[in-house]
């Protein structure tokens, strides 16, 4: 038995973005995030492959989180297509309506959400797969009880594929992203700092307070590790912020237990 956690929100963002035909509801207001949302969702219920039999999409509703009180240039609403917004409950009622369980979150993340559930219930199942390819869920990756997928690409990311990739394990994840940034979600990171010097210095020493000051201390090979060490000392206080916004809540208030996340067919209407 396996339990998939889907990144709603994504998911209605790519199909709003995606090239597929604008569809129209009967009253003309724009509902082709929505329809390409349930029609990604209804293909995944039906893959003989992924076998689903509990699962539960968690959606941003709305894009703001505790993380905007913490950092003014954290992700807001601001610059999403107003049309897309208008659909986000939208969105919400089509999933119930395929009898698959909706967690809408507000003062926490849908990222939070799914990797509250990772941590809750991947002990009670043989196998835990996170549908996003959002790189701050890495961090949720267990060896090949907790797995990240991404059906675009059609790639599956466990611990040992994650180290391949990166360079670093799941739990320096949220210090990659503090460094290196994430525009996505507004995190600016470390001037000067790329993914390879930052795997190279989160390889070493795990996690940012392990970084010494003194770049003599760091791995070899490292480009403009001196100046690198400056900025790092200088912003070491705003790094750590960015680290907090990075990691991902693991006690959201999900009030399902497992057998609640079993899919039983559509919704009665």
């Amino acid at each position: 038995m396996r339990l998939h956690l889907v990144d709603g929100t994504f998911e209605l963002f790519r199909a709003h973005f995606s090239k597929r035909p604008d569809r129209l509801s009967a009253d003309g207001r724009d509902v082709k995030a929505t329809s390409g949302l349930a029609e990604s969702l209804r293909a995944l219920l039906r893959d003989p492959q992924e076998a689903v039999t509990h699962v539960a999409v968690a959606f941003d509703n709305p894009v703001r989180s505790f993380r905007n009180d913490l950092f003014a240039g954290y992700k807001t609403e601001e610059g999403v297509p107003p049309e897309l917004l208008a659909q986000f409950d939208a969105a919400e009622e089509a999933v119930r309506a395929l009898g698959v369980t909706v967690w809408s979150m507000r003062e926490f993340e849908a990222d939070d959400a799914l990797a509250t559930a990772a941590a809750r219930f991947r002990d009670q199942v043989e196998q835990v797969r996170i549908l996003t390819p959002d790189k701050d869920l890495g961090q949720c990756i267990s060896g090949r009880r907790v797995v990240q997928v991404d059906r675009i690409r059609g790639r599956e990311v466990d611990e040992e594929a994650l180290r391949a990739r990166r360079g670093i394990g799941p739990e320096s994840i949220p210090d990659f992203l503090a460094l290196v940034g994430d525009t996505a979600d507004g995190i600016p990171g470390l001037p000067g700092f790329g993914e390879k010097s930052a795997a190279a210095l989160l390889q070493r020493h795990v996690h940012l307070e392990a970084i010494p000051d003194d770049p003599a201390l760091w791995p070899p090979g490292i480009r403009g590790a001196a100046q690198k060490a400056v900025v790092l000392t200088s912003g070491r206080e705003a790094a750590l912020l960015y680290r907090r916004l990075a990691t991902l809540v693991l006690d959201v208030p999900l009030a399902e237990s497992l057998e609640d996340l079993r899919w039983r067919g559509r919704a009665p209407v």
